[in-house]
């Protein structure tokens, strides 16, 4: 009951004019990012992070937030329209959006878009909500080893059951981890690997990493591709916007199959690629017939957009309940929460209950807002991608360079993103993900400060990891994890052997 109090309460505190303007502010930023091809999610919160510095936490992480819903609705703009996928867990929307568009069915696949992705979202808010303070009530009863436990079941689950190649997450995850250790050290107070350079005695900021790694690499990429866009005109209107809701009720096994996936992977490292493309083919596979898909089919378009919304909003859970992102976007929004000083974890939900309970309800009424915004605004967002790529390309390498400028205002911090504008472009051309580097750099001191303490409570004995049974299922579980492809490898030879 507190809790339900405290959510109304968050909506009340919410319901005021400089609220919602922040929030519709956010969500035509995030439309406006999702639209441009290459940006997406994790680039547009990066970026435009630079701009809520001077806001209270709450208006700021309001205006993120809603950000982020904004992106994830544009990006179904460019796949059905153009077909471009926005991000990469789009590219399952153009199977059926695209040939709908082709069909003069525009209207209607973007609709089911924005509608299905309404739902995964409204669905993994509601687990948030119910599971969070569960979860933060749990932890409670963490120390440093259960915490590096913790942050060992994240590494390792990156590894383990990501879709990319295992070497590559290890090269990126280790550059991160790398990073995160220039700088002062926080338990003896040395200098490590500054080489000398006064600017390095304040670590590398995270932010201007994450700018440098999303934002200036996305340009570099869109810039070799030279992107030609050329797509279909939309207009939604309301005729077609009952005709689709209408029809929901046929499809209500697909969307709570899809939310039950993206809600799964996107607590765990799965990601919204991986379950965007698995509620395709789980459609595609429980059809009555499936060779409808690909070729226009509505269902096509409710089963991907409604797992990725779903992953993307169900990563939020372990960054509030635990501080550990989810996700890329959750980690970069985690470094928001604390340059504002906020420590997600947990202590958030006891030190800062308004805060956390107003981000929930902000979850809520963004979404609303959201739908109703995309739904009326199609024309315009899509009318963006026919203007010429070189005169929005410098717009966003500026903002991005005051954006770091801004951080510290330091002209260094401006060659350092330039700096890791180039090594995200060389990533992504020879496929290294980026999220394990993010997640690294993120969770890195806090994992190493976490270790060193269990060390040192424990005279150096490695056994404090297995001293009691939350430690030990934890760790167990982690290592499990880390070595997953080959237990499964293991386990079906074994099943073969038998048959």
């Amino acid at each position: 009951m507190e809790a339900f109090g405290l959510l109304v309460h968050g909506f009340a505190v919410l319901l005021t004019w400089k609220t919602l303007v922040l929030m519709m502010v956010g969500l035509v930023l995030g439309i406006f990012v999702g639209v441009l091809p290459g940006l997406g999610g994790p680039n547009g919160v990066a970026i435009l992070l630079p701009l809520t510095f001077t806001m209270d936490p709450t208006s700021a992480i309001v205006m993120l937030s809603c950000i982020y819903w904004g992106a994830l609705f544009g990006g179904a703009i460019t796949s059905i329209l153009f077909n471009i996928p926005g991000e990469a867990w789009s590219v399952a929307t153009t199977f059926d959006g695209y040939p709908m568009a082709q069909q003069g069915r525009a209207a209607e696949a973007l609709t089911a878009a924005f509608t299905s992705s309404f739902i995964g979202s409204l669905v993994a808010v509601l687990l948030i909500t119910f599971l969070a303070p569960m979860i933060s009530s749990f932890a409670l009863k963490f120390g440093p080893p259960e915490f590096f436990a913790v942050y060992l079941l994240t590494f390792c689950s990156f590894v383990g059951l990501g879709r990319e190649a295992k070497h590559k997450t290890v090269i990126s995850m280790s550059l991160g981890l790398l990073l995160a250790g220039v700088g002062m050290d926080t338990v003896s107070g040395q200098l490590r690997m500054t080489f000398g350079t006064a600017e390095l005695l304040r670590g590398i900021s995270f932010l201007v990493a994450v700018i440098g790694l999303f934002g200036i690499s996305e340009i570099l990429l869109t810039m070799e591709e030279r992107l030609a866009l050329r797509g279909h005109a939309a207009s939604i209107s309301l005729r077609v916007v009952l005709g689709v809701w209408k029809d929901l009720p046929k499809y209500w096994v697909t969307l709570l199959r899809s939310s039950f996936i993206g809600c799964w992977l996107g607590i765990t490292p799965g990601g919204a690629i991986a379950a965007s493309f698995m509620g395709y083919n789980l459609a595609k596979r429980f059809a009555k017939d499936p060779e409808s898909f690909g070729k226009g089919r509505i269902e096509g378009v409710f089963a991907p957009e409604t797992a990725a919304h779903a992953s993307g909003t169900a990563a939020l859970l372990p960054m509030l309940a635990l501080g550990i992102p989810g996700s890329g976007t959750a980690a970069i929004l985690l470094g928001g929460l604390m340059v504002w000083g906020l420590n997600p974890g947990p202590l958030l939900f006891v030190e800062h209950k308004d805060f956390v309970w107003g981000l929930i309800a902000s979850m809520y009424l963004g979404n609303v807002v959201g739908l109703v915004l995309v739904l009326t605004t199609v024309p315009i967002f899509a009318s963006i991608l026919r203007v010429p790529f070189a005169a929005v390309a410098p717009m966003i390498v500026v903002s991005c360079a005051i954006g770091a400028y801004a951080i510290q205002n330091a002209m260094f911090d401006i060659w350092l993103m330039l700096g890791f504008g180039v090594v995200g472009y060389v990533f992504k051309k020879i496929g290294i993900p980026l999220a394990p580097l993010t997640l690294a750099l993120v969770l890195g001191n806090r994992a190493e400060d976490a270790f060193r303490l269990s060390m040192i409570g424990a005279g150096g004995d490695l056994k404090v990891f297995w001293s009691n049974g939350l430690v030990g299922s934890i760790t167990t579980l982690a290592i499990v994890l880390l070595f997953w492809p080959v237990l499964d490898r293991l386990l079906g030879h074994l099943t073969w052997a038998r048959r």
